[in-house]
């Protein structure tokens, strides 16, 4: 039997919110699905890896923004505490084992400076923008995605 080049994802991820002190949301948009916008999310790579070392490796993949750096310290990204449990859209199940319909996503926020230089990995986002949380959250395909943004309010003044 032959063995496959492609070793399925974990369907375990993250979802980043990234956002500014003013609440402004960067979302970017997928460059296999014009049109699909989103924060910033990626898979586990082995099922030991933290989450939250998860979150700075996507974060700084896709967007080039670096967590430990002198303009986002460590303390800028933060656990939600938050799992969601979504269906795994048909169209990218085939990049999972066989039967595996559902992922587990761990929500995190991250606050940066608003003009911060943004870099997209560009086999994976073509474009960004920074808009109001309100009108971010509207622009999200994914309900998960939507919902945390719309928490952003609310987890900014707890903290």
């Amino acid at each position: 039997m032959p063995v496959s080049a492609v070793t399925p994802k974990i369907p375990q991820s993250v979802l980043v919110v990234i956002h500014a002190p003013n609440l402004d949301v960067l979302l970017i948009e997928r460059a296999k699905q014009p049109g699909f916008w989103q924060s910033v999310t990626g898979s586990l790579d082995r099922l030991d890896e933290p989450w939250h070392d998860t979150a700075i490796r996507e974060v700084q993949e896709e967007t080039g923004i670096v967590v430990g750096s002198p303009e986002v310290p460590p303390s800028a990204l933060t656990d939600w505490g938050i799992e969601n449990i979504y269906e795994i859209y048909p169209v990218w199940r085939h990049r999972y084992a066989p039967g595996v319909t559902h992922n587990t996503e761990r929500v995190f926020g991250l606050c940066v400076p608003r003009d911060i230089a943004v870099t997209l990995a560009p086999s994976e986002h073509t474009a960004h923008v920074w808009l109001p949380w309100r009108e971010a959250a509207d622009r999200c395909f994914s309900p998960s995605n939507a919902e945390a943004i719309l928490q952003l309010p609310q987890r900014m003044a707890s903290r």
